[in-house]
């Protein structure tokens, strides 16, 4: 299937995700059906999208009646029939479960048409173990990152058998609607960026343990440091302004050890086994002082908003 051939795409899970990505595709100028089992999570992504948009109105991103309009080409749904009547693109971003996903990928193969491209937003699970030999062709991941509706990446990992015009189809479609895809050429478990973070882990776990610093300066250091430059020079380009010699030299020295990776850091499992979760409980490495999870949310979306203003142009930019 090609661009010009999608008009209608179906948003298949209305959780942490879903509503991000239904407003994406809404801003791109696509009807949209968002579908949830659940009601009252429907109702809740319903709020959730309708303080996206404000949020958007309040940073001067978008007059309040293009809101509203974006607002209504969203159609909330709880029942699948309705989800792919007549859609050319279906996006899935149910829960991170192989029995859910695969009962997902079936009912949707048999819903729909041959030619209409599938593609899902799982995380940690094989998409492509999941999804039935028939739309295999028409199938690839596309793994969005949280909050969807603002950061611009998205993953898009090919399987052995999807076809060039999908994969260009599904490209071609995430930046229409202003979005910065980058291509996998196969399925690796946590595409690029959850793989690079999973390292992070490692290290950020063992220097809360070890007491060497808090989160407040750990933050502060990376913050001033490392986000910037990668701004501009990313992960890879950075080893040819260091000099790759050099950066050789420090493997083969080997005075840097890195600590054993734990399946269970205490750094991170204190607090849950205390019930800090983070902000959807109010505390977890920091504090909130009782703030509500919207107020957090919408404070993390306009500084979000700061730091893309000044450093869009930098995403393509080469040096």
């Amino acid at each position: 299937m090609k661009l010009g051939e999608i008009q209608r795409i179906a948003v298949l899970g209305s959780g942490t995700m879903g509503p991000g990505i239904a407003q994406s595709y809404a801003m791109g100028g696509y009807e949209v059906l968002l579908y949830d089992i659940s009601k009252p999570a429907l109702d809740k992504a319903r709020g959730m999208l309708l303080a996206n948009l404000d949020t958007y109105v309040q940073e001067d991103l978008l007059p309040v009646e293009e809101a509203d309009g974006i607002y209504r080409r969203i159609t909330f749904t709880n029942k699948l029939s309705k989800a792919l009547d007549g859609v050319q693109f279906v996006q899935e971003t149910v829960a991170e479960n192989p029995g859910v996903k695969r009962s997902v990928f079936e009912q949707v193969d048999a819903m729909v048409s041959p030619e209409t491209i599938v593609v899902s937003n799982a995380s940690s699970l094989n998409p492509f173990e999941l999804v039935p030999e028939s739309r295999k062709a028409n199938f690839a991941a596309a793994h969005w990152f949280a909050p969807p509706q603002i950061l611009p990446l998205v993953e898009v990992a090919k399987g052995e058998k999807t076809s060039k015009e999908t994969m260009e189809t599904v490209l071609t479609l995430l930046r229409a609607c202003g979005k910065t895809p980058v291509r996998l050429e196969k399925y690796v478990p946590g595409y690029i960026i959850n793989r690079i973070q999973i390292l992070l882990n490692t290290e950020v776990f063992y220097l809360l343990e070890n007491g060497i610093c808090t989160p407040e300066q750990l933050d502060l250091a990376v913050k001033a440091s490392l986000m910037p430059r990668g701004m501009v020079l990313g992960l890879v380009q950075r080893y040819d302004f260091t000099g790759l010699d050099i950066s050789a030299n420090n493997i083969m020295n080997g005075s840097y050890v890195m600590p054993e990776t734990s399946r269970h850091p205490a750094a991170l499992f204190d607090h849950v086994d205390k019930g800090e979760l983070g902000i959807k409980t109010g505390k977890g490495f920091y504090d909130y002082g009782g703030r509500s999870r919207e107020e957090l949310c919408a404070k993390r979306d306009k500084l979000l908003f700061q730091v893309l203003r000044a450093t869009k142009d930098l995403i393509n930019e080469r040096i």
